[in-house]
């Protein structure tokens, strides 16, 4: 599917979402990298006023070791499209907890890394 064609799936899924819950239109969706640790709690980054003013959309990728207690350690940005972005992003990583591991059992430390996708809905101007 083209880029154009994704932009438009998306902002449809925005769109019923909205209208089903209610919501707010922005949305933040996260995507994870593929690992075996159970997330118990994700936290969601909040989208930076900054950012919604300048209606700037972006991505920014958040790659971070997990410990066996279940936080997030070593957190790091891997990739942005834009600096208002980047706090938000590792301070929910850092707030977000995933299922300890009992301690006879032995384990890799494990990498993971997170995307957030940061996308506003278009606003429609009034016909003058």
């Amino acid at each position: 599917m083209t880029r154009i064609g994704n932009r438009a799936s998306l902002v449809t899924g925005i769109v019923l979402l909205a209208a089903v819950y209610g919501a707010r239109s922005d949305e933040i969706q996260p995507v994870d990298s593929d690992y075996d640790r159970v997330p118990l709690s994700t936290v969601m980054p909040g989208y930076p006023e900054a950012a919604r003013r300048e209606r700037i959309e972006g991505e920014v990728q958040v790659c971070f070791d997990i410990s066996r207690e279940g936080f997030a350690r070593r957190v790091a940005i891997r990739r942005s499209t834009h600096r208002f972005f980047e706090k938000p992003a590792r301070d929910a990583v850092r707030r977000s907890s995933w299922q300890p591991i009992p301690h006879p059992e032995k384990v890799p430390s494990i990498k993971a890394c997170r995307t957030f996708r940061f996308t506003l809905e278009p606003v429609e101007r009034d016909a003058v």
